[in-house]
């Protein structure tokens, strides 16, 4: 956890010119010298393109392998940070790795921000930025709503946006648009690597990039010029063959690959797209099935440099960069006998389009049979809201393959049935498809076009056409399906699918209805049935940027003053999470044992909490809210232990705390799968959290979990989860000889007094120890910087 702010001003300069010398390498925007590349990696960058080291780099890395490699290996094992000596074992190592760029989204930026301040440090060392997108509430439309958004949240925006200019990070404004879509825009590149705040960052692999959703701790680590430590990934192969065609979208490659490894089947993997059919993908729609991956529990996913890619970075103004790539398709593109750890193959000519959920994205429907899909599980068969676009599925291809289904409905006199949400990924997708009237169609077809913003997609949205707990269908092109992800409406089952087929569905209405099959009735009463969409790759007239939204920091910030206010109930300093004592942790009180899924969106909901992920003390408020407890099937109900009493998850966790009773949880498979938020970390810390034990882990989670020094363990044998009763006391012992692949012994103590002994598993490395033992990652740091 970081320091308060004041430790920067009040250690003297011995240990401020330690935690400088941390930063050996602090990012400059001088000018390229003569001798650096001619190539930026960005036109708001003035690093040059690291090809050339990267391949110097990959030459070690081979030489020492001797063995074809795959893309993913090449790309990440050419940004390790000692190529030469570093272990590289799949699955096992742990790599130190030098990524190229860091990006925040608003809502995680803020604790990211807060604790690099705390970390005192001048300058982030990297090329970083800001992408204000989370905060804006999806109401009653674009304009409307963005406007609301800059009031309600203008504190918020000031201090991201100063916090930027004083420390070197780049600014783009509310309104611009979807942190991946902008990455993908104006930033991803072939064999970049970085790390993005968002769970959904992968979406850079649609460009040949490996970029990785982290948590702020880690995006910390990187921007202070210290090594990124990652667990050496795996590498799962998915193999294209054959060409997509008709109702079959880029969407449906990754519904069906959910489908077939479920949400847990990525996690400690790379998922590789390779094969003769990655070349009839688009490149924004390579995106949207890297983006997706995270629903599988993937560290990233990606695709080999190809002519879909180049025609791409030439349409966004970057031809340079795809001339630069040409000449480097040996690092850009895997070897022959490149081995995979597991291999999926894909048909794209015989892929069913298919609409996976509800509560879950990987149970896969193809379109075929959902309709009897919904009548044998009683799933609402009436659809009551079609929305399409966010990250996943924004892009100006997207749109017009949609509005060429909506042109089509419009000549038999036929609108959407129900109310029917566009949002756009960026401004400069917004502003194209303005120009090329492709907005006003999807308006005419009773489209309500909404802020360049993850709106529904993320709770961001005032819904109002059905009370909380009335049991209803919603079909979106987003992501993550998770109960009550979108309106906070645990009864709203909701399913995602391609933006085509939102489009098709809205104007059935219904979720039995085929558009490769089934007719639709026109307002003459004549029958029809759709045509498969097309739209254009890119636009012909080529982007329209649309505003001006990016804002650079200034080549010396250090006089831009960052105000946080004592008062304010949105953003908070923060202080250092207490150290490790030394001793056992015994008898600790369970707050809640979680049944069944606990995604972190359960740990710590997003929607209306949202305006509080600066302010930690806060959004504690929200934690495991919505979370299953296994004592009696509720939300939001646990006993105090203490007291026998029943009430909060949040005020129970505080009435220990203040009691100073340590407490764990005990969990479930996947625990903490979904989102990036370390905030579901962070809160457990805050409120005297100790140890969190459950069956398994995804990984982004277990990573948060350690950087705030909580000891997250699983269970040897995970049938011990059943042993462990709401009202036992846990004990975890011998904790001072905590080692790398030693088991820690835990003692189950009963009501009545009997106790039982279980073995727990961890994946803590020496590094990760002294996180714990130093009560977090940063305080970490700043024993280091201090010469501890």
């Amino acid at each position: 956890m970081a320091h308060c702010i004041r430790v920067l001003h009040g250690q003297g300069s011995r240990t401020r010119t330690a935690l400088v010398e941390i930063q050996k390498r602090c990012f400059s925007v001088s000018p390229l010298t003569a001798a650096a590349a001619q190539v930026a990696m960005s036109k708001f960058d003035k690093v040059p393109l690291p090809y050339e080291k990267l391949t110097k780099n990959l030459e070690v890395v081979k030489k020492r392998l001797g063995r074809d490699m795959t893309l993913s290996e090449k790309v990440l094992y050419s940004h390790l940070d000692d190529p030469q000596g570093q272990e590289i074992e799949r699955g096992t190592s742990y790599l130190r790795l030098r990524p190229d760029r860091v990006a925040m989204q608003d809502a995680t930026a803020q604790m990211a921000m807060l604790q690099f301040i705390s970390s005192g440090l001048p300058k982030v060392a990297v090329p970083s930025t800001i992408h204000c997108d989370h905060l804006i509430q999806a109401q009653t439309g674009g304009v409307e709503d963005l406007a609301r958004a800059k009031d309600i949240n203008k504190e918020v925006y000031k201090f991201l946006e100063t916090a930027g200019a004083r420390y070197g990070v780049g600014f783009w404004k509310p309104g611009s648009g979807i942190i991946h879509q902008i990455i993908l825009e104006n930033y991803a590149f072939p064999g970049l690597l970085m790390i993005g705040t968002d769970s959904h960052t992968p979406n850079g692999g649609g460009l040949g990039g490996l970029c990785i959703g982290v948590g702020g701790a880690d995006a910390v680590d990187v921007m202070a010029d210290i090594p990124w430590e990652l667990k050496c990934p795996k590498v799962i192969g998915v193999k294209l063959t054959g060409k997509l065609k008709g109702w079959t979208s880029p969407k449906d490659v990754i519904l069906k690959v959910a489908g077939i490894l479920t949400v847990k089947g990525g996690t400690g993997a790379i998922v590789e797209y390779h094969g003769p059919g990655v070349d009839s993908i688009s490149c924004t729609g390579m995106a949207t099935i890297c983006n997706m991956g995270a629903e599988i529990g993937a560290t990233t996913s990606v695709f080999p440099f190809n002519s879909r890619m180049e025609a791409y970075l030439k349409s966004t103004g970057r031809q340079d960069i795809a001339d630069a790539a040409n000449k480097y398709k040996n690092l850009l593109t895997p070897d022959p006998k490149a081995p995979y750890d597991q291999l999926v193959e894909i048909d794209l000519s015989t892929l069913e389009p298919h609409v996976n959920g509800p509560f879950t994205p990987d149970l896969a429907n193809p379109i075929s049979k959902l309709g009897e899909a919904a009548k044998k599980n009683d799933w609402p068969m009436d659809i009551r809201v079609g929305l399409i676009g966010s990250c996943t599925n924004s892009s100006y291809e997207d749109m017009g393959r949609c509005a060429s289904i909506v042109k089509e409905a419009l000549g038999h006199g036929l609108k959407s049935k129900i109310p029917f949400n566009v949002t756009p990924g960026s401004e400069q997708v917004r502003a194209t498809i303005e120009r090329d009237g492709i907005a006003q169609t999807l308006r005419d077809f009773g489209g309500t076009v909404l802020a360049n913003a993850c709106g529904p997609c993320i709770g961001q949205w005032d819904r109002r056409d059905v009370k909380k707990g009335e049991k209803n269908t919603i079909v979106t092109s987003y992501n993550r399906n998770f109960t009550g992800r979108n309106d906070a409406n645990p009864a709203t089952h909701c399913f995602v699918t391609s933006p085509e087929l939102v489009t098709a569905l809205s104007i059935a209405g219904r979720l039995d209805f085929n558009p490769m099959t089934d007719e639709l009735t026109g307002k003459d009463g004549k029958k029809f049935k759709l045509s498969d969409p097309f739209g254009d790759e890119l636009p012909s007239k080529g982007f329209d940027p649309g505003q001006d939204t990016y804002e650079h920091p200034p080549a010396d910030g250090s006089k831009v003053k960052v105000d946080v206010a004592p008062t304010s109930d949105r953003l908070q300093l923060l202080e250092p999470f207490d150290k490790w004592n030394g001793k056992d942790l015994t008898d600790m009180t369970i707050l809640i044992k979680v049944k069944g899924k606990c995604t972190t969106d359960h740990i710590s909901a997003a929607g209306p909490w949202l305006k509080y992920r600066g302010h930690l003390d806060n959004i504690s408020n929200n934690m495991f809210i919505t979370a299953t407890n296994a004592e009696n099937g509720e939300l939001n109900k646990v006993r105090n232990q203490v007291s026998g009493e029943w009430g909060p998850v949040p005020a129970t966790a505080r009435a220990y705390k203040a009691a100073g009773v340590p407490w764990c949880v005990v969990g479930d498979e996947n625990y903490g799968e979904g989102s990036s938020r370390e905030h579901a970390a962070l809160e457990p810390r805050h409120l005297g959290g100790r140890a969190i034990i459950v069956k398994s882990f995804a990984r982004i989670h277990e990573t948060n979990l350690k950087k705030q020094g909580l000891l997250p363990l699983t269970f040897a044998n995970p049938a011990d989860y059943d042993k462990i009763k709401p009202d036992d006391k846990i004990s975890l012992l011998g904790l001072k000889d905590l080692a790398p692949g030693k088991q820690v012994d835990c003692e189950i103590k009963h009501k009545d007094g009997s106790t039982e002994r279980i073995k727990l598993n961890h994946s803590l490395n020496e590094q990760q120890i002294s996180w714990f033992k130093a009560g977090s990652a940063l305080n970490r740091m700043k024993e280091i910087a201090a010469g501890k």
